[in-house]
């Protein structure tokens, strides 16, 4: 029986979400396999984990700008010595956790656990294939310290592979299979069903729109936002998930009320139905992290970006916008021009369907499975 390991770490949902959908298809397609799913950071250390995750959220929600700069400075200099450094001492504790479960495999969707494995792997102390798979649309260094020990490194397309070999990284390590995705955007839904449950209409567009963020992002600029479709003349519904942001529930409530508009707009407050939402929506209106990202690509899904984290969201966002796949709604635009240009042009948003589909990675997770298990 083989013996794979998974490990992640909570900094964001995506490096947990890419895990879980690795997880899942091992245990769904491959009987003769012991897979586990560990938060590296958490394991190694509560207290440690807990600090740097509250740093990086607290940062990302009220100095995105100050994470940007945290975000750009770890790839050299100082700040990436010391993350190496950390990371080093750390994997001293990790070690005791491989060496008790022996993996053939370690699938990592974090670079703090790639770099600790990588170190013991140069220390002699592991053994072991150790696969990498990268979770945004563009590098980091950090994902690439210690990568002579690393032995597949798994990206979102072919354009980040080649930065990759430019940064030394040989070509037959290198596999543009996507980020992972889970198995429910690969099924087929009843879109009328789905319609009927939501109390929505089939005569109209679907918006889907992210509201709440993880961290309550750009609470103004999303309001404005949500209001400009709310208000916009166009054949319109809107699904607004506001996720566990109260206050930006609440706001949307009494904009919807002011305005008169309960049968066009639905707000949830949280659901596990983005599967389904997205199958039957024409738009997606959302922060560009790697997940949903992927999810909307995967739903052949024009996006409009609103509010990126500086950083990798901001290098996900250019990604989209490159390919002609995406809008990115900037603090100065005019956003009522923007969504009625988009929305009376069904031959743009036909274009752009076209081209999500086309640089989406459907069978991601399939892929990844197969190069290191078949």
């Amino acid at each position: 029986m083989k013996k794979v390991m998974i490990f992640y770490a909570a900094y964001g949902g995506g490096h947990l979400s890419a895990a879980r959908s690795i997880k899942e298809n091992i245990e769904t397609n491959y009987k003769d396999v012991d897979v586990k799913l560990i938060d590296c950071m958490e394991y190694v250390s509560k207290y440690v984990n807990k600090v740097t995750t509250k740093a990086y959220s607290e940062m990302a929600k009220k100095a995105p700008r100050a994470w940007g700069r945290v975000y750009w400075n770890s790839q050299k200099g100082p700040l990436a010595h010391f993350s190496t450094t950390s990371n080093k001492v750390l994997s001293i504790k990790l070690n005791k956790l491989l060496q008790d479960f022996q993996p053939d495999v370690i699938i990592s969707t974090h670079p703090f656990a790639t770099q600790m494995c990588g170190y013991l792997k140069k220390l002699g102390k592991l053994d072991t294939k150790i696969a990498t798979v990268m979770t945004d649309y563009a590098p980091h260094d950090q994902w690439l310290v210690f990568n002579h020990y690393v032995d597949y490194f798994f990206v979102s397309h072919e354009g980040m592979k080649k930065k990759l070999h430019e940064k030394g990284i040989p070509n037959e390590k290198i596999f543009a299979t996507g980020i992972p995705l889970s198995n429910k955007f690969l099924l087929k839904y009843d879109k009328t069903q789905i319609l009927e449950s939501f109390g929505l209409s089939p005569d109209k567009k679907t918006v889907l729109f992210f509201g709440g963020g993880e961290f309550g992002l750009g609470k103004t600029q999303t309001f404005k936002i949500f209001k400009s479709f709310v208000e916009c003349p166009e054949n319109i519904q809107i699904v607004a998930i506001a996720g566990k942001n109260q206050k930006m529930k609440e706001s949307f409530e009494s904009l919807v009320y002011e305005l008169g508009k309960y049968d066009n707009v639905k707000i949830l407050e949280y659901t596990n139905k983005v599967p389904e939402l997205m199958s039957i929506s024409d738009l997606v209106v959302t922060k560009p992290g790697g997940l949903t990202t992927t999810e909307s690509l995967a739903s052949g899904l024009p996006i409009v970006v609103i509010n990126p984290i500086p950083g990798q969201e901001e290098e996900n966002a250019a990604y989209l916008e490159e390919n002609k796949v995406a809008i990115w709604i900037k603090k100065d635009d005019n956003v009522e021009e923007i969504l009625n240009n988009l929305l009376s042009n069904p031959d743009k948003m036909q274009e752009m369907k076209i081209r999500a589909r086309l640089i989406a990675k459907k069978n991601s997770t399939k892929d990844i499975c197969k190069i290191l298990l078949s």
